[in-house]
């Protein structure tokens, strides 16, 4: 019996804060998380290296990106939808 396995791919959206580099973008991804103690709701950010094949994202677009196999040291993310 063989039953079908889907993989599901994570996806982040996020803005970009940095175009600099060839065929990558920095994402910076802002989550809301209530504190576990004082009940808060504190914004969390975390920023991502995500490759762009075109260059087309520009610094302050809103981006969607996905998980992929690791690209270099720092890239393991690909930007989706700009």
């Amino acid at each position: 019996m063989m039953t079908e396995t889907t993989k599901v791919v994570r996806s982040l959206t996020g803005r970009v804060t940095s175009d600099k580099m060839d065929k990558t973008v920095t994402v910076l991804v802002e989550r809301k998380v209530k504190h576990p103690l004082i009940g808060k709701v504190i914004r969390q950010s975390k920023k991502f290296h995500a490759h762009d094949e075109t260059n087309s994202c520009k610094e302050g677009d809103l981006v969607t990106i996905t998980e992929s196999r690791p690209l270099s040291k720092t890239k393991s993310w690909v930007v989706k939808a700009a």
